[in-house]
Parts: C-alpha cells; structure tokens; sequence
C-alpha cells in the first residue's frame, strides 16, 4: 500500500507498560515521518495528557483526542473537528452513574472535572494502576458535585469515564454490552482493564480519522492505523491497514488486518516498517 497516514494509539500501543516510547517505536516513527507519512496520536487523552516527549516530537501535527471528540492541529492551535456530548444527555449518564458503584469524571474544554469524593478515592479503584492514578490526580480539577458542576455551566463534554472496582468486572462487562442500548446517542468504549469511556456516537476513532484523511487530501485506503482496545476497533476496521496489538483482545485482533508484537515489545515499530515494505 502507499500509506501516507498513520494513526495510533498511545496506552498499550504505541506506549510500553511503563508509559514509555521505545527507542525502536521512535526510531520506525522518524523513518515513516521522513518519508512524508502523516503521523497522529489517536487516543482517549485529552491533549494536556499527552507526553511531553511525542508533544516535543516536531514532525508530529495532528492529534485525534478524546477518542476522536476533538480533531487537534497543534501547530494552528486549533480543533478542526468537533463531535461532544450535549449537556442534557451529559447529566442523564450521571444520572445512570450514580446507580453503580462506580467512580466517574468528564473532559470539557481539555480538562478533567471530577467530584471531589470520588477525586479522593480513585486510588481504591486503581490500586494497580500507578501511571492512571497519577494522571487522574493530574488532570482531574475536583468540583464539590460534577452533575451541578455541569447542570451550571450548560456546556458539552468531551468525554465521559467511569471506572470500576476489581469485585465489579463482571458488571463492567455487562454494561459494556447495554450502555449503548439505553443511550443509543453515545457509544461505550474500554482502554483499560477497569474503565468505560463514552462518547457521542459522532465520535470515535474511525470518524476523526476519515475527517483528518479528507482535510489533507488523503484517501482512506492509503492509511493505517494501530490498537489494542475497544475504542480502536472502528478505526481499525475503517482504515487501509488496521493493525491489532499482540496484547489487544480476540475482538480487536478480529477486526484487523494484520497482528504485530505487543507493546511492550515494540509492536508498531514491526508493523510500520512492514507497512512501509522495510
């Protein structure tokens, strides 16, 4: 194929366990950046939350944020595609949150909002999870009530997450599977063992990437694109080449193209070059 854009994702992608950029991911990403290849961070992070060292890398441009909520150009500043949760539907899914013995915060503007309780013990469902406990802490402002936060301000959101407890697996699992029959506007996605992300159904992934592809004059055959969650599997399934993390789950291998290494085992820097025929 003649690719001309890839798209990845960062937590268990193109980011090892540690959080870290390989030195062999970086290496295929400066080789694929020097053949003209339009490279794009596609993930459920908000900007702020992206790591210094790909937001100091000068041949990256373009961001797909907030599982594809946002369309970012970072050189213009400016969002080029928008698709958020109105604020009426916002406070219908706390509405339904506060059901569960869940925790759960929001993306408005590029930044987190949380209720201050919850704020406060996030570390009792993350245990585990030292690098996402550390970015909730970070990019998470905690508000006295996020319903009357949001019920105040009128405006949309990003993104909503919750996330559940160990002993609660099995009800994330069937909340996975009815979300989106109650909410048939939103669509529930995963990228970490324990959470739920949603969005609007005029999101996601694989929109933000057609929407980018058509911006820059590139057609959705000569693109790529790299995941292990459930929030990568309409964008895999939508580019030229979608390749599945050797870490992702049966589902998302099931929609790729292609299976390459794991994460941890620089997998994208294996399936860039073999894209680019190296």
């Amino acid at each position: 194929m003649d690719c001309k854009l890839i798209a990845f994702d960062l937590d268990g992608t193109m980011l090892n366990d540690s959080k870290e950029l390989t030195a062999e991911n970086l290496c295929a990403l400066k080789e694929a950046a020097a053949e003209g290849v339009v490279l794009v961070p596609a993930t459920g992070r908000i900007y702020p939350a992206i790591p210094d060292f790909l937001r100091e890398l000068d041949f990256i441009r373009y961001y797909i944020l907030s599982n594809g909520a946002y369309v970012y150009d970072s050189r213009e500043d400016k969002v080029l595609h928008k698709a958020e949760i109105s604020s009426e539907l916002a406070l219908r899914c706390i509405r339904h949150m506060d059901k569960l013995p869940v925790i759960y915060d929001c993306y408005m503007d590029n930044q987190g909002y949380m209720t201050e309780s919850m704020y406060n013990s996030a570390e009792s469902f993350l245990p585990d999870q030292p690098h996402m406990l550390e970015m909730v802490k970070r990019l998470r402002k905690p508000v006295p009530d996020l319903y009357e936060f949001l019920a105040s301000n009128g405006k949309g959101v990003q993104k909503l997450q919750m996330f559940f407890m160990e002993k609660d697996m099995d009800l994330r699992a069937e909340e996975l599977k009815s979300f989106n029959l109650e909410f048939p506007e939103l669509a529930a996605t995963s990228s970490v063992k324990n959470n739920i992300e949603i969005n609007s159904i005029s999101a996601g992934k694989a929109n933000a990437v057609k929407v980018l592809a058509g911006e820059l004059g590139i057609d959705m055959e000569d693109t790529a694109a790299f995941g292990d969650g459930t929030n990568d599997v309409g964008m895999l399934r939508a580019v030229g080449c979608g390749v599945a993390m050797g870490n992702a789950s049966d589902e998302v291998k099931a929609a790729a193209d292609m299976v390459t290494d794991s994460n941890n085992a620089s997998g994208v820097a294996k399936g860039i070059r073999k894209i680019l025929g190296k």
